[in-house]
């Protein structure tokens, strides 16, 4: 099978799925009908959510396999279940590609997503900075020798550690500290943001936060900020303060395996621990990934069962599929590519008018302020779904409109770029974009008062940008030469 060529991959792929979908039909056909409506759904759409992408049909076709049925906690080699010997090839397998495709010291494949993988390091830096340096000072070997006494004392110091996170109207995560995340439970929290007037990172601000709050952790990474990030700058502050640099490169992990971010933009030789998906930008199955230094390795080993139940052997052969992908040297192009096309993208608005967050981009991501069409995050992603561009509404810095609601749109390139789009149809997209904001109006209450949530788009117009779409989208098809019968 290695040896064949586009043409009869596709037609095997086509077969596959095809009986994949009558078998499933034999069950619960509308399941089926389902599924044939999403890849409909999503070859006639433009999609251009950043932390989504397509997978390829082999990491698809991976996760369908009776490795689903296994039980396999533990670690390679040392499972609580019997019969995990192949289990133990796969996930070995993925953490090798992780490893060496990023140049990482240990790789845990484990995580079911980034969220799962967050959780996994920050439970690691707890145990390897604090619990491991309280039971010496206790004089026990393991925890199984506290007492209820001890372990309260334990759980008291660990509620008492710091991490300091980029806000989420700046760019970052809920996991990096916000209130109502777990995360924001787990530490004493604080965050930092971005400069007022430019939207950029202020390391020099961030260093007098650190130095005056000294975290235990220092979260960097983000989902929606749409620059590079000077990890060696990163590193500095952390040490300077005595803190773990932990890096969340869940949305642009595909830039740093793709090459696009080296030396000081790649976090992985700056960071104690960087977690990541496996999705987004990598183009594997939803998932997730730890890498961290020797130091760390045998915490973060332990995520099972510290924070994880039984790792799905399915998703970790079809990450390890991926991975394997993403050391081709046709993945460096493609992800050169994705950054290319973000400015294309940033480029066509601008042009147009438009307001973009720090006035463009250098990443994967486009962060659009739609307060300048007079609309919500909210309206405007609705008005845009009306005619087929599918995007998520985002908060902007210093937000007015909170989290729910918000001021902005968040678009990323992966998936289109997948498909093969390149300068010119991202031009035209943002075109289309506009010309769908422009003709949209905020709506208003059964009261008559202004709306956040209800719009009105003119006659006409999402037809006019559908069928504008469907030119597009017909030069590129989704999984081109894959038919199911």
């Amino acid at each position: 099978m290695a040896d064949l060529d586009a043409q009869d991959l596709n037609r095997v792929a086509s077969s596959a799925y095809s009986d994949a979908l009558q078998v499933i039909a034999s069950v619960e056909p509308r399941i089926a009908e389902a599924t044939r409506q999403e890849l409909a759904d999503q070859r006639g759409s433009l999609k251009l959510i950043a932390s989504e992408n397509y997978a390829s049909p082999a990491v698809l076709l991976t996760m369908g396999t009776w490795f689903s049925d296994k039980y396999a906690e533990g670690t390679i080699g040392h499972r609580f279940y019997a019969g995990c010997q192949n289990v133990d090839t796969v996930e070995a397998l993925a953490a090798e590609h992780a490893r060496e495709l990023f140049g990482a010291e240990y790789a845990y494949a484990q995580p079911h997503s980034g969220i799962d993988a967050n959780l996994v390091a920050f439970w690691s830096i707890l145990a390897h900075r604090v619990e491991g340096p309280w039971l010496e000072k206790a004089a026990k070997k393991n925890v199984n020798e506290l007492t209820d006494a001890d372990w309260e004392a334990l759980r008291r110091e660990l509620g008492d550690q710091r991490l300091l996170g980029m806000s989420l109207d700046a760019g970052g995560h809920l996991t990096h500290g916000f209130r109502p995340n777990i995360s924001g439970k787990m530490f004493h929290q604080r965050q930092y943001g971005t400069d007022p007037t430019t939207g950029l990172l202020d390391y020099d601000a961030l260093a007098a936060k650190a130095r005056e709050f000294k975290p235990l952790v220092l979260v960097a990474g983000y989902s929606a900020y749409p620059r590079r990030v000077n990890f060696a700058k990163m590193r500095e502050i952390a040490d300077e303060v005595g803190a773990t640099l932990m890096v969340d490169m869940a949305h642009f992990a595909g830039l740093v395996a793709g090459k696009v971010f080296t030396g000081d933009e790649d976090p992985v030789p700056h960071a104690h621990i960087v977690t990541t998906t496996t999705h987004k930008s990598l183009r594997g199955p939803r998932g997730g990934l730890v890498l961290a230094t020797e130091e760390y390795a045998p915490s973060v080993d332990r995520g099972c069962p510290m924070v994880l139940g039984g790792p799905l052997s399915h998703v970790m052969a079809a990450k390890a599929v991926a991975l394997a992908e993403a050391r081709r040297p046709e993945f460096q192009t493609y992800a050169q590519q994705v950054a290319d096309n973000a400015q294309s993208l940033a480029e066509g608005f601008v042009k147009r008018g438009a307001d973009l967050v720090t006035g463009g981009t250098d990443n994967h991501l486009v962060l659009l302020d739609v307060s300048s069409f007079g609309l919500t995050g909210r309206q405007a992603e609705s008005a845009l779904l009306d005619a087929g561009v599918v995007t998520n509404r985002n908060s902007v810095p210093a937000d007015p409109n909170g989290a729910w609601y918000t001021s902005g749109i968040r678009l990323g390139t992966p998936a289109l770029t997948t498909r093969g789009f390149g300068h010119d149809e991202f031009d035209r997209v943002a075109e289309l974009m506009v010309d769908v904001l422009s003709n949209t109006q905020p709506g208003t209450t059964k009261d008559g008062k202004p709306s956040k949530a209800s719009y009105v788009l003119a006659d006409g117009v999402a037809d006019r940008v559908k069928d504008a779409s469907a030119e597009l989208l017909d030069k590129h098809p989704l999984y081109p030469g894959l038919e199911l019968v």
